[in-house]
């Protein structure tokens, strides 16, 4: 796969994950405790054989740039290959803020590539996809732009704020459009590109000088109708992190053993930064069911259907229900929290019950005492 250079794209400005979304990018954001978004992406990549990697961000850069650190977690040969972190250097509330104007800022980077291929991933969504056998499916294919997508009959409740391809009967895009929860079997854009590096540059180059706002994918939905491009499905577990409540859906759906087995494959790791921490302490009075727990927690309570990250305290008496933990979370005593997300660095000891529901889980915001 040293034919092929990985490219992980930044979050569209659709993409709002709110709460979350204010601390760090998208692809920074903790996922089932000890992931993070972006280690999706990368893992595809690495298990695939692809040690190029670019990944684009624009926003909060630190917490990602630390969570990466060289690449050596994700099974990059640094003698190789290397995992390379680069810069939008648009606002981003600026109306030139997007991913064409990214790869504008970094044209020499990918000029100087020597490679043939040019594979384009998001960094917002949780799925496990073979990039070399989609880059052989896409040469023997001959079309000029292969597209990645999942089909589902569930499109009126779930990734309301995708984009969906149209396709004609021999698998090839008519258009790239949102949706809008209409109709109930849509084929979900997964927001991976596979095309040929000179093409891609020059797609790059022409959009840029077209309009200064075209995306990627607005420049690939013009094209449609002038060049071949052509979808291929993607089989098994399919997520997305494109707001606060699919983030909030995709990590609840992922407490199922049997949902989670068609994610994660012994033979395709997902790898991130291991932290090195003593295992979970379960003491008297702790009841734990049908959760999540990452190492270095301290548990007295109720823990139902839950995700908790590492480092966190569930004190006596506390329940903890259809919730997700991030890091170094304290709930007091008797407290009661039920469909929430609670950010990292969090206190709750005064007051006893923070509630949502499934429709509208609640957020409690990083670093606040309660």
């Amino acid at each position: 796969m040293n034919s092929a250079l990985g490219i992980i794209n930044f979050a569209s400005n659709h993409t709002k994950v709110t709460g979350l979304q204010d601390y760090r990018s998208v692809g920074a954001i903790s996922f089932l405790g000890r992931y993070r978004v972006i280690d999706f992406p990368i893992s595809n990549f690495s298990n695939s054989g692809m040690e190029n990697i670019h990944v684009y961000t624009r926003w909060k850069p630190r917490s990602l740039a630390e969570h990466l650190g060289t690449g050596r977690q994700y099974n990059i040969n640094s003698k190789r290959g290397r995992l390379h972190l680069l810069f939008a250097e648009d606002e981003l509330d600026s109306l030139y803020s997007n991913d064409i104007s990214a790869y504008m800022d970094n044209i020499e980077v990918i000029e100087n590539s020597c490679h043939d291929y040019v594979i384009v991933a998001s960094s917002c969504m949780i799925f496990k996809q073979d990039f070399k056998e989609l880059l052989d499916q896409h040469i023997e294919s001959g079309a000029d732009i292969t597209l990645l997508y999942h089909s589902t009959d569930n499109a009126k409740e779930q990734f309301l704020t995708c984009q969906t391809l149209e396709l004609n009967r021999q698998k090839g895009v008519l258009s790239i459009t949102p949706n809008r929860g209409t109709a109930k079997n849509r084929q979900i854009f997964a927001g991976t590109y596979v095309m040929r590096r000179d093409l891609f540059i020059d797609m790059i180059k022409k959009a840029h000088n077209t309009s200064a706002m075209y995306s990627l994918m607005d420049w690939v939905n013009l094209m449609c109708n002038e060049m071949d491009i052509r979808g291929v499905a993607h089989r098994g577990y399919f997520g997305s992190i494109t707001d606060f409540k699919s983030y909030y859906d995709t990590s609840m759906s992922l407490i199922d053993l049997k949902t989670a087995r068609s994610l994660f494959d012994p033979d395709w790791p997902i790898y991130t930064r291991t932290s090195d921490s003593c295992p979970t302490q379960y003491l008297e009075g702790a009841d734990v069911k049908a959760s999540v727990i990452s190492n270095g927690c301290r548990i007295e309570g109720t823990i139902d259907h839950s995700i908790l990250s590492r480092g966190c305290i569930i004190k006596k008496g506390a329940v903890v229900k259809n919730c997700v933990i991030l890091p170094d979370v304290v709930i007091g005593e008797d407290t009661v929290l039920e469909n929430v997300v609670v950010d990292k660095h969090v206190r709750i000891n005064h007051i006893k019950e923070v509630k949502g529901t499934p429709e509208h889980p609640g957020y409690v915001k990083r670093g606040d005492h309660l």
